[in-house]
């Protein structure tokens, strides 16, 4: 559904910097990437910020996703919001002046995606934003500021679904001189390119009958109580109802670690994209404070129950895949009680089925010749 169409055709697309950081990031640069290398008349240049720096966060997407190694390496991670957005805007503007892109491409809603906006449009260079429109209108979630600002600046907004279309119109995009277009979800791509490749994680010894964890958003995990009560519902989620494996990023390691916590589960370090695809595929429920993990859970056609306040993904919570809970033990328990096991079907191809990647540099070659 093209809502706004208003770019003059004949102007060549020669030059792409796609920027990069964290792991979903990876995931759908990897689909994107390689349409691009397939297209006629477009460069692209990867820049990757650094902002995931582990090996299991970052290098190994790179070799199992098969995704060009990036042309510039920055190694920004670290710190406040402010200040790793601010050292990541001087270094990419650096690399815009360097390498005079055409455009610059951006993804999702992370600390890189708005430092590489705003270092293009302060150098008069078009910004397109892939997972534009999403809102789970909480601005206390550094996420969302990321969202409206990049939106902001982009004059093309690639969105997953037609909610995503609904916000930004609703946010008065129909009077701007850019173009909003549902594509679909580049996550979909991915799931469906890469399932067969899927392998299970080496910590792994069950193949059925678990709840898979994740935990990582700031509003549970730098808030003691919130991160008390989810740490006490899913110890107890694997002593009574079943073993719940969770892949837990260092950072809510140390803490979890700091405020006197122990998680009672079956803990392993973070994993790979394919490795990931396995855990979905595998298991029985999907416990999560991630946006992307929603929607992959509802790729493998799994229940999903979030813990958290809103979602920027509100089509699953209106399909009845996806169960917002909050951080409340008991709310967490119930939920997770009735939905274990459940099976969930994506009848109306809420995502594009597919072909995301496809469109979007479709649009990028076409609206740029």
């Amino acid at each position: 559904m093209n809502y706004i169409d208003r770019f003059e055709e004949g102007f060549f697309m020669g030059k792409i910097l796609s920027i990069i950081g964290a792991r979903p990031q990876f995931i759908k640069a990897s689909v994107v990437s390689r349409r691009i290398q397939e297209a006629i008349g477009i460069q692209e240049i990867m820049l990757h910020t650094g902002q995931h720096f582990d090996a299991n966060m970052s290098d190994i997407f790179f070799n199992q996703l098969n995704i060009p190694r990036p042309d510039i390496q920055l190694d920004i991670h670290g710190g406040n919001h402010g200040a790793m957005t601010g050292r990541m805007l001087v270094e990419i503007e650096k690399a815009i002046i360097e390498y005079k892109p055409d455009r610059v491409l951006v993804y999702g809603d992370t600390n890189s995606t708005l430092a590489g906006a705003l270092a293009a449009v302060k150098q008069h260079v078009p910004v397109a934003h892939i997972e534009a429109g999403l809102r789970s209108f909480n601005v206390k979630m550094p996420e969302e500021i990321n969202r409206i600002l990049t939106d902001q600046v982009s004059d093309l907004l690639f969105c997953p679904t037609d909610t995503a279309v609904k916000n930004l119109e609703g946010e008065g995009f129909l009077q701007k001189p850019v173009r909003v277009l549902q594509v679909g979800d580049v996550m979909q791509d991915a799931a469906l390119l890469f399932s067969e490749k899927a392998t299970a994680p080496k910590m792994i010894n069950s193949a059925t009958g678990f709840i898979l964890a994740t935990l990582h958003r700031a509003e549970n995990t730098d808030d003691p109580e919130r991160l008390a009560s989810i740490v006490n519902a899913l110890n107890l989620l694997h002593s009574e109802l079943a073993p719940v494996v969770l892949p837990l990023h260092p950072r809510t390691r140390k803490l979890v670690a700091a405020q006197g916590l122990e998680l009672k589960v079956h803990l392993i370090d973070p994993v790979g994209y394919f490795e990931m695809i396995w855990l979905l595929n595998h298991c029985d429920l999907v416990l999560t404070d991630s946006g992307g993990v929603q929607k992959e859970a509802f790729f493998f056609g799994k229940a999903c129950v979030t813990m958290r306040d809103q979602t920027e993904w509100v089509e699953l919570i209106d399909a009845g895949a996806n169960q917002l809970v909050g951080a409340d033990t008991q709310d967490i328990l119930s939920a997770a009680s009735s939905h274990l096991g459940r099976q969930v079907q994506d009848i109306n191809k809420l995502y594009g089925g597919g072909e995301a990647a496809e469109r979007i540099v479709d649009v990028l070659v076409k609206a740029n010749a």
